[in-house]
């Protein structure tokens, strides 16, 4: 068996934890510019301003690092507009998918046998659909948007949230420090808060990053289906649709904007890999 430094050595350098930061630190600078953009006119100008003279530019062209749009926006600006919506959407709706999660969870594990089998049998009747038909009904029922798109994926997302915390309560439940607890006449509801959640950090920072992989890819994929962002909003998802009818005259719009957002999910299930990890309880013991 290998020990922590031995596996450290065989970790290629694009998983290590340094590079980890920095890349990711790097695209979320980069979306942070995209997010305000907005609400700071000349910065909005970038990301939106049509050039009819200049369309399908292709990059390197001059004033133009990475081209031009069918109607002459910078493409460099759109990317990162994009990049803002996508990286806001994934973490917003991750956010409230571990918290609906948290709680049902919680509730399912700790608070009796009728408040598990209530959320055992939500929880399975959400996983019998698949989550992108399920997030497809729900932003088709509440109509075109990113709000739609937020609350779709997390309304789609909590139930793999609520089963691990459930499954962890499990076996917290029956920790000496929580028969203890119940000794000493703590409510329940205290107990949660007090030794329940603390205990489940590690689990939920492991499952909040790995999930906004998975709602960048759903809001992606939304927005290519005219289910999200709407123009003249920039998503990645919308850059690639609009991109896929100029393929041939404009590689570069679904290139880049591919590219974009694989290194992202890519970069986002390397971290989750990483910090699963380092927070594993033996690994952190061996070290």
């Amino acid at each position: 068996m290998l020990t922590t430094a031995e596996e450290s050595r065989h970790t290629p350098k694009w998983r290590s934890g340094r590079f980890l930061a920095v890349a990711l630190g790097i695209y979320a600078a980069v979306a942070l510019v995209g997010l305000i953009a907005p609400i700071v006119p000349p910065l909005e100008r970038l990301v939106n301003e049509q050039n009819l003279i200049d369309f399908l530019k292709p990059p390197l062209s001059e004033g133009y690092p990475l081209g031009t749009d069918e109607l002459g926006r910078d493409f460099m600006w759109r990317l990162i507009g994009g990049l803002g919506v996508s990286m806001s959407v994934g973490v917003v709706a991750a956010a409230l998918s571990i918290v609906l999660g948290l709680v049902l969870g919680i509730v399912g594990g700790f608070f009796g046998r009728a408040a598990g089998v209530s959320v055992g049998v939500v929880t399975d009747v959400t996983w019998a659909f698949p989550e992108i038909l399920l997030a497809i009904m729900l932003a088709g029922w509440l109509g075109p948007g990113l709000r739609s798109v937020v609350l779709a994926v997390a309304l789609t997302g909590w139930a793999s949230f609520a089963r691990i915390v459930r499954g962890e309560v499990l076996s917290l439940r029956e920790r000496d420090f929580v028969a203890a607890s119940r000794v000493l006449g703590m409510s329940k509801l205290r107990i949660s808060l007090r030794h329940l959640v603390p205990n489940l950090v590690p689990v939920m920072m492991v499952m909040i990053v790995f999930y906004m992989a998975t709602a960048i890819i759903a809001e992606a994929g939304l927005s290519f289906l005219g289910l999200g962002a709407q123009p003249p909003t920039p998503s990645l998802g919308l850059i690639l649709a609009r991109g896929r009818d100029s393929l041939h005259e404009a590689w570069w719009l679904v290139v880049l904007a591919s590219a974009l957002l694989g290194g992202l999910v890519m970069l986002l299930n390397a971290a989750s890999d990483y910090l699963r990890d380092r927070l594993d309880p033996a690994n952190v013991e061996r070290q």
